[in-house]
């Protein structure tokens, strides 16, 4: 068989088809989920979120977020010269949206806090506490890995 013009072209086309379809079947492939579904929400707070960063850091004792193993837990120890804290921790997971959850902050009269991790999926977990005390608001935020 002669390679002639025509059977160039047609050979083309066969190719560029073939790699258009698998171009589609990979995209089909990957986890297009969002973030966060309220990101334009998010970008509008950024200055309130911003200041809350900058009270945590101004703290003279920061939050401690530390994990003991052997007992399955993640501990909080919130500074004690502020007094009652209230809050929300989110436990979220970057790999899937779907393992994200929300602890509110009860803490004992030692200002700390457990939060068991038996049930986790081992990995790697962003812990980003919200938290508010004598009127102020905080954000601290710190990568972990069960």
């Amino acid at each position: 068989m002669k390679f002639t013009w025509g059977t160039g072209i047609a050979l083309f086309y066969v190719l560029f088809v073939a790699a258009l379809v698998f171009a589609l079947v990979q995209s089909r492939k990957v986890d297009h989920s969002l973030v966060m579904e309220d990101y334009y929400q998010a970008d509008i707070e950024y200055q309130s979120h911003y200041d809350k960063l900058a009270n945590a850091k101004a703290l003279p004792i920061n939050l401690v977020i530390s994990q003991e193993l052997e007992k399955q837990v993640v501990n909080f120890q919130f500074p004690s010269d502020l007094g009652a804290i209230e809050g929300n921790i989110l436990f979220y997971r970057p790999s899937d949206k779907d393992l994200d959850f929300q602890v509110a902050i009860r803490t004992d009269q030692a200002n700390r806090l457990e939060v068991p991790t038996n049930g986790l999926t081992p990995g790697l977990w962003k812990v980003k506490v919200d938290w508010k005390a004598q009127g102020r608001s905080f954000y601290t935020e710190e990568v972990i890995t069960l």
